[in-house]
């Protein structure tokens, strides 16, 4: 399993992911972002505060994707 070893926010709801596998990937949140808890996401300044924590990322109240759909559902960027 790759494991995110990097994360930077986007204005546009985007991550940039570096995976364990060394691959730079681009991963869109918006298609989660009516869903329960990941709706606190819109606001763009909260979406900054991500962090990349147990090879995933989260953000302060504990959102998180799993690092599976995180590649799964990213498009490559190198």
């Amino acid at each position: 399993m790759n494991r995110v070893i990097e994360a930077k926010a986007n204005d546009d709801l985007t991550l940039d992911l570096r995976f364990s596998d060394g691959t730079l990937r681009r991963f869109d949140t918006k298609p989660y972002l009516e869903m329960g808890v990941f709706t606190e996401l819109k606001d763009v300044n909260y979406f900054k505060n991500v962090t990349v924590a147990y090879g995933t990322v989260q953000w302060p109240n504990e959102q998180a994707f799993a690092p599976e759909p995180l590649y799964i559902e990213s498009e490559l960027m190198n």
